[in-house]
């Protein structure tokens, strides 16, 4: 008889009030998680988890994503090694590109080519957090960043030599990247199991190969969008504007199209250059929700994930969070704690 795996599970923390916040870290280390990330959706993930660190002593503490762009490799590095030296050696940082216009509409920064850009601030930013303390950092010359970190030098040794760095993806050449450089892959929410199947495995194994590097170092964290719940139509109503908020952006339409749903999101992008919501909202069909997320009954969840965790080493279950009330949020969370977390 198969046993099943044993599964690992990270949670999420936002800017709250402080003993929202503190409350709910508390209760993810209470509930045995592996860790818990803060996303950049658009303040820097680094102040939660500051105050995830002060209510917690043992969950790891991810950034999920950082934005990479629009702060320096230094900036980075700083902020990592601040947060690993307040948890007592607990930071996971993940950092990655984020869509174009982020970048250079909201934050007026070079985006170029994501992938040697990434791959050029994770090189940097590595080397200040193992060598920042040590004064023989240099110059750097690379093809985006120049450098002249000869003076610099921080006020203490770092509490380890390496603080380990994720990257997300959500097509092929990420995965490739995570794989050759990173020491994790935090996947995109949006992923379905579909193309984490037929395309993350083998690009994330190319990557591995190619760096000279062992799977079972690598730690494959699986994010998934879920809604459990006994009214099947309010959960996909309520995820609804969550697939909405990444199908609008034309960098993701491949992925979509890929998926089958092509059409679907190219008509969502102009409903949205429109300002039309209720046209987004319809475009978006309840197929198309029940692709990119594990929406209904728990049973049906959890075989899904159990599936899914023959790939994976861990999972990010995200509940529905775009165009819903704080209330909703908060319940949804709850509601995938009890369902899966035990």
């Amino acid at each position: 008889m198969e046993t099943k795996k044993k599964l690992k599970f990270w949670g999420t923390v936002l800017p709250l009030p402080a003993a929202m916040l503190a409350e709910t870290a508390r209760q993810c280390e209470q509930m045995g998680l592996e860790g818990v990330w803060a996303p950049q959706l658009w303040g820097p993930p680094f102040l939660p988890l500051a105050a995830a660190a002060m209510a917690t002593s043992r969950i790891k503490l991810g950034s999920g994503v950082a934005l990479a762009f629009p702060r320096t490799p230094l900036e980075t590095a700083c902020a990592a090694l601040d947060l690993d030296r307040i948890s007592g050696g607990r930071t996971v940082l993940g950092i990655g590109p984020a869509v174009r216009a982020w970048n250079e509409d909201w934050h007026g920064v070079h985006y170029g080519k994501p992938i040697p850009h990434l791959r050029e601030c994770v090189e940097i930013t590595r080397r200040i957090i193992r060598q920042g303390h040590t004064g023989e950092l240099g110059r750097w010359e690379g093809q985006y960043y120049k450098l002249d970190l000869s003076e610099f030098r921080t006020l203490a040794p770092p509490v380890r030599a390496d603080i380990p760095i994720y990257i997300p993806a959500v097509f092929e050449a990420a995965c490739r990247l995570a794989g050759e450089i990173a020491d994790g892959l935090p996947g995109h929410p949006i992923w379905c199991e579909q193309w984490i199947t037929e395309r993350v495995v083998a690009n994330l194994a190319k990557g591995l190969a190619r760096g000279g590097r062992d799977r079972k170092n690598f730690d494959l964290n699986v994010w998934l969008f879920v809604a459990p719940g006994r009214d099947r139509r309010e959960c996909i109503e309520d995820m609804r504007p969550t697939i909405v908020f990444y199908a609008k952006f034309a960098q993701y339409e491949r992925y979509f199209a890929e998926c089958g749903f092509g059409s679907e999101a190219r008509a969502i992008q102009r409903a949205c250059e429109a300002g039309d919501e209720a046209g987004m909202r319809r475009a978006c069909t309840d197929a198309m929700v029940e692709k990119f997320a594990l929406v209904g009954a728990i049973d049906d969840i959890r075989g899904a994930v159990q599936r899914i965790s023959r790939f994976a080493d861990s999972f990010s279950l995200v509940g529905p969070f775009y165009g819903v009330p704080v209330e909703k949020f908060a319940f949804y969370n709850r509601r995938i704690a009890e369902a899966l977390y035990g």
